[in-house]
């Protein structure tokens, strides 16, 4: 799609991506910074960057790349479906398993297996992402809602943006929580020295999570349930570790001295939201993974009184 367009009083001094957002909703911001980057968004005539501000008068003439084709392979993953209609999908992922194919995973992803099961999957996040409105960690086990049509991928989009989705996880963590239930408001954005992690920083997304403490052991390991107010990558590993109580199981964001278990104990128990098309709520549980039970009956009989 081949976009020209004229800058007006009203547009002077906005950022571009802004612009061409309001006036071609078919791109997202990210996608039209994409075409600024790659030089398929010209001003003038000329390449700009990316926080170039439009002057009165200003041509804008934006030529997308041709879409790429991208073979993503079905697969029969037997995966655990808890709920299915003509508009969402509901599903229990497993540790270990990666929710959209990436380098390094090209098959074997949640996405994979959606594919083989359905066809009609929504297709706002691309070829790559079908259906895929929210993430857990490839660790991390539990409930997704996926969406099989636009309208729906929208409307769970907002309910996610107007934080009325219901979203509870049990997680193990080490040490001894001294308060029955807290909240972590502490945002968050990429580590300044590791990039390929998480932290808690000034300028990062904000970010809050709220915990009951379900039960301790000792003054060694506490089970809590986490309940998301917001949804940022990592968001529970990195706030509970940032109050003292790292997940067991992640030595990412934990000691690197931790059971070993293949990954953090967390797991996503509840999801709820209002359906797209009837508009009733709808909540959906998935029993603990037999690892995590298992550890914590050990910790039961360890611990007991």
């Amino acid at each position: 799609m081949l976009g020209n367009f004229e800058i007006t009083e009203d547009q002077v001094g906005q950022r571009l991506d802004k612009v061409i957002g309001s006036l071609q909703e078919e791109w997202s911001r990210t996608q039209i910074q994409n075409f600024i980057v790659g030089g398929q968004l010209l001003v003038n005539g000329q390449i700009v960057k990316k926080t170039y501000k439009a002057l009165l008068g200003d041509v804008i003439v934006v030529t997308p790349p041709e879409p790429v084709a991208l073979e993503i392979l079905a697969e029969d993953l037997n995966l655990d479906i808890i709920y299915e209609d003509e508009d969402v999908l509901v599903v229990n992922k497993p540790r270990g398993m990666v929710v959209h194919p990436a380098p390094g995973h090209a098959t074997g992803t949640l996405v994979n297996g959606l594919m083989f099961h359905c066809t009609d999957l929504s297709g706002i996040n691309g070829v790559a992402r079908p259906g895929i409105v929210h993430r857990i960690d490839k660790d991390t086990s539990g409930l997704l809602m996926v969406a099989k049509n636009d309208i729906a991928h929208e409307s769970l989009v907002q309910q996610l943006v107007d934080k009325t989705v219901t979203r509870r996880y049990t997680a193990l963590v080490h040490g001894h929580i001294p308060h029955d239930k807290g909240t972590i408001d502490a945002p968050i954005g990429r580590d300044k020295k590791e990039r390929q992690k998480m932290a808690v920083v000034d300028e990062g997304k904000h970010a809050v999570t709220h915990f009951q403490v379900v039960k301790r052991f000792g003054v060694d390991y506490t089970q809590v349930i986490c309940r998301l107010e917001t949804g940022r990558t990592h968001q529970i590993r990195v706030h509970l570790n940032y109050i003292g109580y790292p997940l067991v199981g992640d030595p990412k964001y934990g000691p690197k001295k931790t059971m070993d278990i293949g990954g953090q104990l967390l797991h996503a128990g509840i999801l709820g939201f209002i359906h797209p098309r009837t508009k009733e709520y709808m909540e959906f549980s998935a029993p603990l993974p037999a690892e995590l039970e298992a550890v914590l009956a050990e910790l039961s009989i360890e611990y007991a009184d």
